[in-house]
């Protein structure tokens, strides 16, 4: 069990540069290196009600709150679980000893703050710039996150036949609601043969990346194969979160090249 403890140590460190790299590479390139990247900034706006005095009634008005900077949030998100990797090395004991609890609280709180960044930088290339729409998609996302952690510390020390899936359940019934946003601004005009190729690789990217991740719970809990070794599952979710958020990462930040 401490070997087995101590490598997840390692590997920490070792995914926490791999995060670190991109982000700087890709801070570097929005920046600097492709202008177009730079420029990017969706508005953001505020819609409201205005009364008009000529025709006596109350009509919607909106107006630009701020510009998005867009290059630089995408390499944010890396950044974040960069930061998350390393925070946990520094604390390692608490890492440890909650990893043989079977939790891992690091884990559901990095994935509430940067998943939620990214899922909103999505809704926006999509055309979601509404300022409480883009906040209720983060809200609702992060709660999905913390319905996770929920979970597991309502099934501390328990077997699986005792399993109790009730936050697993609602936090499946959160993380519907930012997706119900997306296709509905994606599906909208109908035209579907001129949606350009990156959106359905964001799309379909963001569904499988991110379904990988319950799909996982799911099997730790049911100690299936491998996965009876709460450990096991573990470095599952360390190298789902390299893996996925880099693909994503990548495509949101070079969708924003495209026209």
């Amino acid at each position: 069990m401490e070997q087995k403890l101590n490598k997840l140590k390692r590997f920490n460190v070792i995914m926490g540069l791999f995060h670190l790299i991109q982000a700087v590479i890709m801070l570097f390139l929005a920046s600097s290196v492709i202008q177009k990247i730079g420029e990017f900034q969706p508005q953001i706006i505020q819609y409201f009600q205005t009364f008009n005095v000529s025709t006596m009634s109350l009509e919607t008005a909106s107006k630009q709150l701020f510009e998005l900077p867009f290059g630089v949030l995408v390499a944010s998100f890396l950044f974040i679980s960069a930061a998350a990797h390393f925070i946990i090395v520094l604390n390692s004991e608490k890492y440890t000893a909650d990893l043989q609890k079977g939790i891992n609280r690091f884990r559901w709180y990095e994935y509430a703050l940067s998943s939620s960044i990214m899922i909103v930088l999505i809704a926006t290339l999509f055309g979601i710039y509404d300022i409480v729409s883009l906040i209720l998609i983060f809200i609702t996302n992060a709660m999905m996150n913390i319905f996770g952690l929920v979970m597991e510390e309502m099934n501390v020390g328990k077997n699986k036949q005792k399993v109790d899936w009730r936050a697993f359940i609602w936090g499946c019934i959160s993380g519907i609601g930012p997706w119900i946003a997306i296709l509905f601004y994606m599906l909208g005009t109908g035209n579907f043969d001129r949606v350009p190729w990156f959106v359905w690789a964001i799309v379909g990217t963001y569904f499988v990346a991110f379904n990988t991740f319950p799909v996982n719970m799911v099997l730790q809990y049911k100690k299936i194969g491998k996965w009876g070794d709460y450990l096991y599952g573990e470095r599952i979710y360390i190298i789902l979160s390299l893996v996925a958020k880099s693909i994503l990462a990548w495509l949101v930040l070079f969708g924003a090249m495209q026209p």
